[in-house]
């Protein structure tokens, strides 16, 4: 549909899961886009060859989300390289779970930092240039646990909610100047991440869901597609929820 094309997205935390599928369907959809991971990923081939094939390109870049300043110089770079970015995806994450009156404070400290600081820096200096341009749309990868509270992951939900307060008032200082900031809030997805999870515990959430399935990467990239594109340009601050139910 070439909903996104002549359009540069960066998405960070593009190796694999919902990052690498956010990239893949920008691609499709004709963008050109620039994927932050932390070293060269297994999906760099795949996604350069899926760009060639749509006319487009695609760049990798590699930034440690937990280095503050190693981060900002490599999207500075990036953005220099670009000209510009129509699209920022802030989809960089991790997990250090564990009770909270066991958790030491480096796992806080780490989660912290990739989740909710990067993105910050990020937005920071790519909203700046959206600002000048007077367009763009950033999307903050939030999650069901940053709305409703996870045991044993005060850290991560504390990090998600963080990322809510950001996009909102972010999308508050913006929105005049024509920058459009939302979040997206996943459910039970299948990744990696959720692969770890015992076979009794993914029933268990499954059952707690109205639509009685895990969602997919896909789900989540086509819900990025939506917010990145013209189709939502008078959708600001919003927390869209995908999330087969489990949020209601």
């Amino acid at each position: 549909m070439d909903l996104l094309k002549g359009k540069k997205a960066l998405v960070t935390g593009s190796s694999r899961g919902i990052g690498k599928e956010i990239a893949i369907r920008f691609i499709e959809e004709g963008a050109e886009v620039w994927g932050l991971c932390t070293k060269p990923s297994a999906a760099k081939e795949e996604l350069e060859s899926s760009a060639k094939k749509a006319g487009t390109a695609y760049h990798e870049i590699y930034a440690n989300a937990a280095d503050d300043e190693q981060f900002s110089t490599v999207i500075k770079a990036a953005l220099k390289e670009a000209g510009s970015f129509d699209i920022l995806v802030n989809n960089a994450g991790i997990t250090r779970d564990g009770l909270s009156f066991r958790m030491k404070k480096q796992d806080w400290d780490d989660v912290l930092k990739v989740n909710l600081t990067a993105a910050f820096l990020s937005s920071q200096i790519i909203a700046a240039d959206m600002i000048r341009n007077r367009k763009g749309s950033i999307i903050n990868m939030s999650s069901i646990v940053g709305l409703h509270g996870q045991g044993g992951q005060v850290n991560y939900a504390a990090s998600k909610a963080g990322l809510i307060g950001l996009t909102k008032s972010l999308a508050k200082e913006t929105g005049s100047r024509g920058v459009r900031v939302n979040a997206i809030a996943p459910g039970f997805i299948t990744t990696d991440m959720t692969d770890a999870i015992s076979e009794e515990a993914r029933k268990n959430w499954i059952e707690t869901i109205p639509l009685k399935r895990a969602g997919t990467p896909l789900d989540i990239a086509n819900a990025a597609v939506f917010l990145a594109s013209d189709m939502s340009t008078y959708i600001t601050g919003i927390v869209l929820g995908v999330d087969g139910g489990m949020g209601i």
